[in-house]
């Protein structure tokens, strides 16, 4: 891809940011905060030069049924030529959708957190 991609950040990335902090609490205000110098002093840059860098996450085996189907309807909601990517970041996973010239974060997880939100379930 020549040039530059122009980065943007969804509501959703921010709300996991928010998770991640309230994750480590304050004693790890220090690693939020290294957190934030890597994504945008490191891997935003590197992302919009080289956007494809991270792994395709469609690519995924999926151990399950249920997997598979919620694989298949992400695959499904995203336009032709949409790439769906993921990036490692020290503990962290970082999803992202290449869309021509632009990158869209999507969506951040500490390694340590549950994937699914279930706080609906405790409330």
């Amino acid at each position: 891809m020549a040039g530059k991609s122009r980065l943007y950040f969804t509501a959703n990335f921010t709300v996991n940011l928010d998770e991640i902090e309230n994750f480590l609490s304050a004693e790890g205000q220090s690693a939020f905060q290294h957190l934030l110098k890597r994504l945008f002093d490191d891997l935003g840059p590197q992302l919009s030069r080289f956007p494809l860098s991270g792994r395709s996450f469609l690519a995924h085996h999926t151990g399950s049924t249920e997997a598979e189907k919620l694989l298949d309807r992400v695959q499904k909601s995203l336009r032709p030529g949409d790439d769906l990517r993921e990036f490692v970041v020290d503990d962290y996973v970082v999803l992202y959708l290449v869309r021509r010239s632009r990158l869209y974060f999507i969506a951040i997880k500490h390694h340590r957190q549950l994937s699914f939100n279930l706080r609906r379930f405790w409330l």
